[in-house]
């Protein structure tokens, strides 16, 4: 396996660490102040130099408007991106990878128009009854003989996207044809008929996006709003899955190299009983247990990413997708309790990306997977595939 980066991807990486040091970073304070709330001037100004930084689409290949990124490549942006609190890069335009999928005429209306930021997806599978085990599912989408249509009910939550913007989403439901479900995915508007915003809650960290719930009531949808193949939603939602995990993993070890830089910088400065923070054990040496996470996190990231562009065995680069994203969330948390602790009181102001970072990066060991799920997929691939191939 060769991690060595090359030119371009050296490039691409100063790219995307000038944008988020110079667009997003000096944006943290003013978001966090507002609420999550950013004016619509400071929106287009991350839109608009992400389009220069040629940022948008990444994972998409260039013929459909994207950058055509090797997932090594993503997983180089994502750990820049994750320097930066709040959440922002939600605002770079994008869409979610099952679009890849669309019809020609969904890509006219869905894709096309995300990549150059006129509209923004959302992707809603989780349900009250329903997280990790997708086999709950109660969603419904039933066949109506007489016009053709789709007949959508169900009630999702935490579908997540940048308020305001976000007007569509991939709707994950079970279609009901006699005895069968199954599961498939529809796009659909959010000004369709029988679509609701039954909630909008607030969560611990002050985020770009917006994860609210949502009903849907005899929603009427066309067979072309059907994304993909009927019964392909878990193997198009799994590819998500997968891809995200890796993201996920970037943008933590991401946050762990800032608070480091951060945290370093404060100790090697600050002065108490005549000796700088930094000489004192009880602070440098969680600090270096931090540094090993980092690195740790930062190889197993880039390994999955390097499995998955040389075409290993997909069921093996969901093995190690789940290992990055279980290591990389619980260490970058880890980083952020050891990091508040440096700064001390300051570490508690939500004026210092610390704290921020805190609130925040409690949620990756939840989302796309919690951790104790990323074990059990962890577990059964060191049972399937082997222990040499999971762990090698």
């Amino acid at each position: 396996m060769d991690l060595t980066l090359g030119d371009v991807q050296l490039e691409l990486q100063g790219r995307a660490r000038a944008f988020t040091r110079k667009v997003l970073q000096p944006l943290e304070a003013e978001f966090e102040r507002s609420g999550g709330r950013l004016p619509a001037a400071a929106k287009a100004r991350i839109r608009e130099a992400s389009v220069a930084a040629g940022l948008v689409g990444g994972s998409f290949p260039r013929d459909v408007g994207g950058q055509g990124w090797t997932m090594l490549e993503q997983v180089l942006v994502h750990e820049q991106l994750g320097q930066s609190t709040g959440g922002l890069w939600s605002f770079i335009p994008g869409a979610y990878n099952a679009l890849i999928h669309c019809s020609p005429e969904q890509r006219a209306r869905y894709l096309d128009p995300s990549l150059t930021g006129e509209r923004f997806g959302s992707y809603a599978v989780t349900e009250p009854g329903a997280g990790s085990d997708a086999r709950a599912l109660a969603a419904t989408a039933v066949r109506d003989a007489a016009t053709g249509d789709y007949v959508l009910n169900g009630e999702k939550w935490f579908v997540t996207g940048p308020p305001d913007e976000t007007d569509f989403m991939i709707f994950h439901c079970l279609v009901v044809d006699g005895s069968k479900r199954l599961p498939t995915l529809f796009l659909v508007d959010y000004e369709t008929p029988g679509v609701t915003m039954a909630h909008d809650p607030d969560y611990m960290h002050t985020f770009a996006d917006r994860h609210p719930q949502f009903v849907l009531s005899d929603v009427r949808v066309p067979e072309s709003a059907v994304l993909g193949d009927v019964g392909q939603a878990d193997e198009l939602t799994n590819e998500w899955f997968v891809e995200e995990r890796i993201h996920i993993g970037a943008r933590c070890t991401g946050a762990m190299e800032r608070l480091l830089t951060l945290a370093v910088e404060w100790a090697g400065e600050r002065v108490q009983f005549g000796q700088r923070l930094l000489d004192f054990q009880g602070v440098s040496f969680p600090l270096a247990d931090s540094a090993a996470d980092a690195a740790a996190a930062r190889l197993l990231t880039r390994e999955a990413a390097w499995l998955a562009d040389t075409g290993a065995d997909p069921k093996v680069v969901h093995a190690k997708a789940s290992i990055a994203k279980l290591f990389a969330s619980e260490a970058a948390f880890r980083c952020a309790d050891r990091v508040v602790q440096v700064f001390g009181g300051r570490g508690y102001m939500r004026e210092y990306p610390a704290e921020r970072f805190f609130r925040e990066l409690r949620v990756d060991r939840i989302w796309e997977g919690t951790s104790e799920i990323q074990r059990l997929i962890i577990a059964r691939a060191l049972e399937k595939r082997g222990v040499d191939r999971v762990v090698g």
